[in-house]
């Protein structure tokens, strides 16, 4: 016989070492390394088992996939994630930081679902009944069809699938349950991967879509281990700031689906509202034209999105400048600031610069390069830019404007939003789209001293 080990495991990543461990060896953290009962046999031969009845292998071409198309919720932004809705057998996987509104959006969908004539499985494992039933009534959640349970051991939610037979079945959280196969508390790695695969399991045997909330760690990865993410089918992140009311559903993973969209939400006293045209949002709606503001078209998935860009440039005598940003990358402002210096004849060393966006959204890619500098530049210059331009481009070291990608989705959305200047790469260079932009300034007798 097989000596029986008992191998220590991380709740982080599932690492596994034959001795305690203060520290993780794989993802360095502290206090996550448990033991686990995991008893190791000397391995048998699988013996061959025919299959027979539905289990025989046939031609593709018998099967038929009409039973497995998009079913819609009524959430119009979460079925635009998910590809049009979800599939029959699906699992999903929802994450996102404590407090986002994970819960509130998964009700609203229960309800949706519910109002169309369809029994929907609500399982609150974190939060009571009555707790459940006050956020419904707030957000006016409340069917008969929604049917609620307040359990946290697996083998009691098999039950009520089985017996009650739902078209939907919701289960906050998947951390939260433990199957009584399995030792170990619930939210640990074992745990974890048994209570997936089981009702992986249960979706592809009943063709019941499930959808599953996961906790994030303080990286912002899903909880657990590795394999949930594979297992699953779709995997999708709920993120927003807790300052602003803006929620953003994106598809980290999606079979069925694209992975480029993205779903907009606010939150409110009465729950989460969709965002179908989000053009406003991150917008002052200033009617004067200010100095210090540029707006850029920035892709957020497939949405082609309008932010406004502020900055400002204040003289400073301290030895090192302060750079404060917000909303966008340090390292690119940094970097932008040296351009304009060099290739632009602005001088910005001896001054404090601050950016920062408009509606807390945050702006990752290249695009917004031009619309930063030419902040700045009309900062700098205190020569305010026109309301009907917009700047859309990436800035070299050389202070060439390159092109960025879907460029003209971006412009049709400008013109359709009413921007008749368009700063793009036709300018060539840093120097040249200042001097066009401010060309169009309300105050056209300033002009940039280069």
């Amino acid at each position: 016989m097989a000596k029986t080990q008992a191998p220590y495991h991380c709740d982080e990543c599932g690492w596994t070492t034959l001795k305690w461990a203060g520290r993780c060896g794989e993802c360095q953290s502290w206090g996550t390394v448990v033991e686990v009962a995991a008893p190791t046999a000397r391995s048998k031969q699988v013996k061959a088992v025919v299959p027979l009845g539905e289990g025989v292998a046939r031609p593709i071409t018998e099967f038929s996939g009409e039973d497995s198309g998009h079913q819609p919720t009524g959430v119009g932004e979460f079925d635009r994630v998910l590809g049009g809705g979800v599939v029959p057998g699906a699992v999903i996987l929802l994450s996102g930081e404590p407090g986002v509104g994970k819960s509130t959006l998964l009700l609203d969908v229960a309800a949706k679902v519910a109002a169309n004539n369809k029994t929907v499985l609500y399982v609150s494992a974190e939060e009571s009944a009555g707790q459940v039933h006050l956020r419904a009534t707030r957000t006016g959640g409340l069917h008969e069809r929604l049917l609620l349970a307040n359990d946290m051991d697996l083998g009691v939610v098999l039950g009520h699938i089985q017996s009650n037979k739902p078209d939907l079945v919701v289960i906050d959280s998947v951390q939260t349950l433990s199957s009584g196969l399995i030792d170990g508390s619930a939210g640990g790695v074992a745990q974890v991967r048994e209570v997936a695969a089981t009702l992986i399991r249960v979706a592809k045997e009943t063709t019941v879509p499930i959808i599953l909330v996961g906790h994030v760690t303080k990286d912002g990865q899903v909880a657990g281990p590795r394999t949930l993410e594979h297992l699953v089918d779709v995997v999708c992140q709920f993120e927003g700031d807790r300052q602003t009311a803006l929620r953003f559903v994106r598809a980290l993973k999606n079979r069925f689906g694209p992975t480029d969209e993205v779903g907009c939400f606010e939150m409110s006293g009465d729950g989460i509202l969709e965002v179908p045209d989000p053009s406003g949002l991150f917008r002052s709606g200033s009617g004067e034209p200010v100095s210090g503001t540029c707006t850029t078209i920035a892709l957020e998935g497939r949405r082609a999105l309008p932010v406004e860009v502020q900055a400002l440039v204040v003289p400073s005598g301290a030895p090192q400048p302060r750079r404060v940003v917000n909303g966008v990358e340090s390292s690119r402002v940094a970097m932008l600031l040296a351009v304009l210096e060099r290739r632009a004849g602005i001088p910005l060393s001896s001054a404090d610069v601050y950016v920062s966006t408009v509606g807390g959204i945050r702006l990752h890619e290249p695009g917004a390069d031009l619309a930063i500098a030419l902040a700045i530049a009309s900062a700098a210059k205190d020569i305010p830019l026109s309301n009907t331009t917009v700047a859309i481009g990436e800035i070299s070291l050389a202070g060439e404007i390159r092109t960025v990608s879907q460029l003209a989705q971006r412009t049709n959305e400008a013109t359709r939003l009413g921007f008749d200047m368009i700063i793009d790469q036709s300018r060539t260079n840093i120097k040249t789209a200042i001097t066009d932009a401010f060309s169009t300034s309300p105050q056209k007798q300033k002009k940039p001293d280069f």
